[in-house]
């Protein structure tokens, strides 16, 4: 299949916005080329959620796409902890089954903290045999949050054959470490995790981005940090992402990553630099199959109004067309 899309090319990866032409075929970009005509509509990369709870919508996988798709959001990278912590590899085995019922590209990590404490009742228990396993499905990219934070300080056992299934398997190993700091935050660091998403302060913050590691902005429906660390998106861009972690089904409603885009751009964010956070960065980080809007990559783009509205007229995955503004999406 073979066909084009004309538009204002929003090229995130150059720095640049031009009149143009994305040319489909087989799925992936053909060719971007320039014209001299004038549009009203804006043609960018996928929007990437770097870190979410599906679970935590209240809504299958599949649910969660159809919304997401809506706005403009082509891959989430998802955390399974909440259905592991009930249903163990069980409930990360039926999220993954269930993700084929949507064309949002779901990049599944292996929960590393299953149950996140020793003092909590779960469901199950997931041991690092069983991480080892799950970060060999197809569908799995990268070991989870860690939540023990304490425990990878400790150097307890446990926690440290999970994250070394990771490490020699050569994956991303994503962190969950609110407020700490100084020597304990370089034991943390020092296991190989990467990230972190529960920042509350751009100091804390700060201190996390010397030391290496990526910070995740978050802006859900329980934790919103984007004000308090909206200055690192241009003092630091290469160094952030964003991110819902937990979306409860009303807002994912309203919106996605492009509202937390238009709020970044609103509290004095670079465009471009914004966009990178939910485009470029992820893709890189996480090694996503997700494309960028360049020649060879995987036509995963979208067409919005305009960069200031971010109304998402037309989504495309793979190349397929998935939605179209005011019509139920073929695939459904």
């Amino acid at each position: 299949m073979k066909y084009s899309v004309a538009g204002n090319i929003v090229d995130v990866v150059g720095g640049k916005i031009f009149p143009g032409e994305v040319l489909v075929k087989d799925g992936r970009i053909y060719s971007v080329s320039a014209t001299n005509k004038n549009y009203s509509e804006y043609i960018l990369p996928g929007l990437v959620d770097a870190h979410v709870h599906v679970e935590s919508s209240m809504l299958t996988p599949g649910a969660f796409g159809e919304l997401a798709l809506m706005h403009g959001t082509t891959q989430c990278v998802s955390d399974p902890h909440e259905i592991a912590n009930v249903l163990g590899e069980d409930g990360v085995a039926f999220m993954i089954q269930d993700a084929k019922n949507t064309p949002l590209k779901i990049t599944y990590g292996a929960p590393s903290c299953v149950p996140a404490t020793d003092f909590e009742t779960s469901g199950a228990r997931i041991l690092p045999e069983q991480v080892g396993e799950m970060l060999d499905w197809e569908a799995v990219g990268y070991l989870s949050e860690v939540m023990n934070f304490p425990g990878v300080i400790a150097g307890e056992p446990g926690v440290i054959s999970k994250i070394n299934e990771a490490r020699k398997r050569g994956m991303v190993i994503d962190g969950h470490a609110p407020g700490l700091t100084g020597a304990d935050l370089d034991l943390y660091i020092k296991t190989g995790i990467t990230t972190d998403h529960e920042c509350g302060n751009i100091n804390e913050a700060l201190e996390k981005i010397s030391k290496g590691m990526k910070i995740l902005i978050r802006q859900g429906s329980a934790a919103k940090n984007l004000y308090a660390l909206s200055s690192l998106v241009d003092r630091h861009p290469e160094d952030i992402m964003f991110c819902t972690d937990d979306l409860h089904p009303d807002d994912l409603y309203k919106g996605h990553m492009n509202e937390i885009f238009k709020s970044a751009v609103k509290y004095g964010c670079d465009v471009f630099n914004a966009l990178r956070g939910m485009t470029l960065n992820p893709v890189r980080h996480y090694s996503l199959d997700q494309g960028l809007l360049q020649q060879g990559d995987v036509a995963d783009f979208i067409v919005v109004n305009n960069l200031d509205e971010m109304r998402v007229k037309s989504t495309y995955v793979d190349g397929i067309h998935v939605f179209e503004q005011g019509e139920k999406s073929k695939f459904y």
